[in-house]
């Protein structure tokens, strides 16, 4: 399902000039929870719109590099050869979690507990029932199902995909060597969806069924988590104090574009499976005034929508960081080579 966010200013009777000021982007459905609140919010702080479509990573990627759009969105972060060849910035917005959503009569949030290397073996197709032993193993007196399992995966060109076969490939060798990490792969078993909305709504229709989706859409749509190893040993709720715990000792510049991964950090409390999630904006826009638009919202956000972000389970960057993007936001210019924000 594809999701558009459009907040336009007639709706609210503004000018033809604030109509000509809304802000075009595209892509990653991870972040869209957070966007339209930002977007909400910045409305009517502004009067300026923000029209995103959730459409996926890949849909995102391939909508900036046609200039179609002022900002192309991606949880799958583009390497430094790609956004020079491109002309592109890159630069994260804001940290998220993903979490195996699952739908067991009976089980409740939070109370199946699963490995990294059970999860691969969940979508290699070798562990195929929910009272498997090896799933029994780490839930003592859970009462679990003689039941298929069905995994739900993206079927779209999916950030959040590379994000959890990113997660997979480190816990997994089996996983690395046979699929690896992508956007989009071939899965052995299993049903798509498209988005994050597709995944979820998925898993809520199907019954004995997992899927990975931001923890954002599993707490909207009601739907149960499975608690998750981690690389302590430790099995930490999904909230926003466990997604910080896996990017307090990330070091941002070690990659360019700020493309570096959460998965897998050590930390006693730090959730498995976290990611950041990016903008790509181009470095000598053929229309700045539209980027510096998008800009300037974004800025916004980082300087009044920590707090939204935080309801929603999403964790702010470091004030360090967002001064290390807007440093980076230099390299944006207008056709005079002037930068633009």
């Amino acid at each position: 399902m594809r999701k558009l966010l459009i907040l336009t200013a007639a709706a609210i009777g503004l000018t033809g000039a604030a109509q000509a000021a809304d802000i075009t982007g595209a892509g990653a459905t991870f972040p869209f929870p957070i966007y339209s609140k930002w977007a909400e919010a910045y409305k009517k702080e502004s009067g300026v719109g923000l029209n995103y479509q959730s459409i996926g990573s890949g849909g995102g990627i391939r909508q900036i590099k046609a200039k179609t759009v002022a900002f192309g969105a991606t949880d799958a972060p583009l390497k430094g050869d790609d956004l020079t060849k491109d002309g592109l910035i890159q630069f994260p917005t804001v940290m998220g979690g993903v979490v195996p959503a699952i739908n067991i009569a009976g089980v409740e949030p939070g109370q199946l507990k699963l490995s990294g290397e059970l999860i691969a073996e969940i979508y290699l197709g070798n562990v195929k029932k929910w009272n498997d032993p090896k799933i029994v193993a780490l839930n003592g007196d859970l009462k679990l199902p003689d039941a298929n399992i069905n995994p739900v995966y993206r079927s779209d060109g999916s950030g959040t995909t590379f994000v959890f076969t990113d997660y997979l490939s480190k816990v997994s060798a089996d996983w690395k060597s046979k699929i690896g990490t992508n956007t989009a792969v071939q899965w052995p078993v299993g049903i798509g969806g498209k988005g994050n909305e597709g995944v979820s709504a998925s898993v809520k229709q199907v019954a004995n069924s997992i899927g990975y989706v931001e923890y954002a859409y599993a707490k909207q749509n009601k739907l149960a988590h499975a608690l998750v190893k981690n690389a302590d040993g430790n099995f930490p709720a999904p909230d926003d104090k466990s997604f910080q715990a896996a990017a307090a000792n990330a070091n941002w510049n070690e990659a360019p574009g700020f493309g570096i991964s959460l998965n897998n950090q050590k930390g006693a409390q730090a959730w498995p499976i976290t990611s950041a999630t990016f903008l790509l904006v181009h470095a000598k826009p053929e229309k700045p005034e539209e980027v510096q638009a998008a800009l300037k919202f974004v800025d916004w956000a980082y300087k009044s929508g920590d707090q939204l972000a935080l309801d929603l389970d999403y964790v702010p960057l470091p004030a360090n960081v967002k001064d290390q993007v807007r440093n980076a936001w230099k390299g944006v210019t207008d056709p005079a080579g002037k930068p633009i924000f």
